[in-house]
């Protein structure tokens, strides 16, 4: 007992005695917690909820999200690629493509284009595509109106543009006019267009072109197109390009159609796309040609461009870690709490119903028959070597319970602080 009692007097066990003290957590007796069916129920269900908004956090968690930055364009030396396919309803030998920019440089070094004979009506397959090109452009200009940001999410479903060409089986003659290829252009404002006859460079002033039509009767003209792609860069999925599948039909022969370009560079950076490439803006116009009625021009397709002083840069992100061990506390925490004021406040307005109309517990009937104090078992006061001894009820008044061997509330209180005296010993 005395080696008992100076090692409770070493600093060790002080340090233990504070740190106890400062304990935010107590431990209640199971003797004193009481269980219901009803409390039950609303744990079942609290873990329940629990469990499905931790899995739907998680899943938000692992998704990415997409981060627009707009920066400064400094690189301006370089070249811009511009990717053509176009139908025109003429042959080919009665029309000529080719770009002029503000530098005034022969379009023959931007590259060449090619020029082959096909039908204008499309193939069931190709038709297919084309509607469901139509519809994607359709679909984001009414939804989302700018950029399309889940297009460019990883492991969303990738929706890379561009034409759909299979072996032709239709059959009878070719009135129509396949354009397509690629141009490396520079970096300036220009103008890409259609119009009839070849084009010739110039001489007299060494700059531009010129295009001979002089053989064309009016009858040849027709600037019916299609438009099946047309972009600028590297073609990528998640740029939805606004002219893909355009179709313009005219019934006069001379008719004049533009399309005015913004072009804006675009820095892609996420886990499924590393490019730099171009996004575009069009506005289009169209009008007959008539001298005679003051509508003056030249009639073809006139595609006019111009590049963005700005950069759109793309970044996809994950939620911070940090945020999502935040919000996961929040969501136990808060329906924990939530959960515990609700089945009190239940047990609140249930204990006033009963109390108000004698129900359960509060009817004079279970409050005869019940008493205040159960005693306890032998094997939980095995120490004491006595048993509890209830009072009478009848008159519902509380009397202090009082103990076999003669002890009282007051030693069973002693008895918690370790103080309580057994058949004269001390322990």
């Amino acid at each position: 007992m005395r080696r008992a009692a100076v090692a409770n007097k070493s600093p060790q066990s002080k340090v233990l005695k504070v740190v106890t003290e400062f304990d935010a957590f107590p431990k209640v007796p199971d003797n004193f917690k009481e269980t219901t069916a009803a409390g039950g129920g609303i744990a079942v269900v609290t873990f329940v909820f629990i469990f499905i908004l931790v899995l739907f956090e998680f899943m938000y968690y692992t998704n990415t999200k997409l981060k627009f930055d707009y920066e400064v364009d400094t690189e301006v030396d370089g070249k811009i690629k511009i990717n053509i396919d176009m139908t025109i309803a003429m042959k080919c030998e009665y029309i000529g493509a080719d770009v002029l920019d503000q530098t005034g440089q022969d379009t023959h070094s931007f590259g060449t284009l090619l020029m082959d004979p096909t039908h204008y009506t499309l193939t069931p397959a190709q038709q297919s595509f084309r509607d469901i090109t139509r519809r994607i452009n359709q679909y984001l200009k009414d939804e989302y109106h700018a950029i399309q940001e889940l297009l460019w999410l990883s492991g969303a479903v990738g929706v890379k543009m561009g034409s759909h060409r299979e072996a032709e089986g239709q059959k009878g003659p070719m009135d129509a006019c396949r354009v397509h290829g690629s141009l490396e252009v520079n970096k300036v404002a220009g103008n890409f267009h259609i119009t009839a006859g070849k084009h010739f460079p110039q001489l007299q002033f060494g700059l531009g072109h010129i295009h001979l039509e002089g053989f064309l009767s009016e009858h040849d003209y027709n600037f019916t197109h299609r438009i099946d792609h047309f972009s600028f860069g590297e073609v990528t999925s998640g740029i939805v390009n606004p002219l893909d599948g355009e179709e313009q039909v005219t019934q006069s022969n001379y008719h004049l159609f533009q399309y005015f370009m913004k072009i804006v560079p675009t820095k892609v950076r996420t886990y499924a796309n590393q490019v730099d490439t171009y996004q575009y803006s069009v506005t289009e116009r169209s009008r007959p040609i008539d001298h005679s009625h003051g509508s003056h021009g030249v009639p073809g397709i006139f595609i006019k461009y111009e590049p963005f002083s700005f950069k759109v840069v793309v970044r996809e992100e994950h939620l911070p870690y940090s945020q999502f061990l935040v919000r996961l506390c929040g969501i136990v925490g808060g329906i924990f709490v939530v959960s515990g004021m609700l089945h009190d406040s239940v047990g609140v307005i249930v204990d006033i119903m009963c109390c108000r109309f004698k129900l359960g517990r509060y009817s004079p009937v279970s409050t005869a028959t019940q008493p205040l104090l159960v005693p306890e078992s032998e094997a939980s006061l095995a120490h004491g070597k006595s048993l509890l001894s209830t009072s009478s009820v009848d008159d519902q008044s509380y009397t202090p319970v009082q103990f076999a061997s003669g002890y009282t509330n007051h030693d069973l209180n002693n008895s918690y602080n370790g103080q309580t005296q057994f058949d004269g010993v001390q322990s």
